[in-house]
């Protein structure tokens, strides 16, 4: 079964990387929770660009949207880890709502936002190898906000997947490099 089955079951978009990565799972979750958007210049880049009308607009955000701003949901070990968001993720500047626990983010919503779960699942390969599997899902709470994400999904859609294999590549890197566990 898939944990993020258990955070969010239902979803309404859904993308899934994943890359193999020859270090043990202690090494490559360390990396996972090390990784920060600000060290790659294109993620960088294209996360300034996409932030580009909240700034023309005078909203002030001390550093670019990164993991740190989203709230740890689940972790099992060094082989889950579940990250979550809620905003209005097509306005300009995300929209974020505060989420301080599992309970807030799993907790019913009638506004117009959406829940996004971020998850990493290391799974056991050949050897000491192992497959990093990055899924995201979004919840659209409602009718509009699902009409409001929508065009905004598909316009960031091919953004968010380089992104992601980025991702994936810099904690394989990381992790084949590593010294310890």
């Amino acid at each position: 079964m898939n944990p993020l089955d258990d955070i969010l079951p239902r979803f309404d978009f859904r993308e899934r990387h994943s890359i193999d990565i020859s270090a043990p799972d202690g090494r490559i979750m360390q990396a996972v929770t090390a990784w920060r958007s600000e060290n790659d210049p294109l993620v960088r880049a294209a996360i300034r660009l996409r932030e580009l009308p909240a700034r023309l607009l005078g909203h002030r955000r001390q550093r670019t949207l990164d993991l740190s701003d989203f709230t740890l949901l689940e972790q099992q070990g060094n082989s889950v880890l579940i990250y979550g968001l809620i905003g209005a993720f097509w306005q300009a500047g995300y929209g974020l709502c505060t989420v301080p626990s599992t309970d807030a983010f799993l907790a019913p919503r009638q506004d117009d936002v959406c829940k996004l779960a971020l998850g990493f699942t290391i799974q056991p390969g050949p050897g000491r190898s192992h497959r990093l599997v990055t899924e995201t899902r979004v919840f659209c709470v409602t009718d509009r906000a699902r009409q409001r994400f929508m065009p905004y999904w598909y316009l960031i859609r091919p953004v968010s997947g380089l992104i992601r294999r980025r991702m994936l590549a810099a904690i394989r890197d990381q992790s084949e490099t590593l010294r310890g566990p």
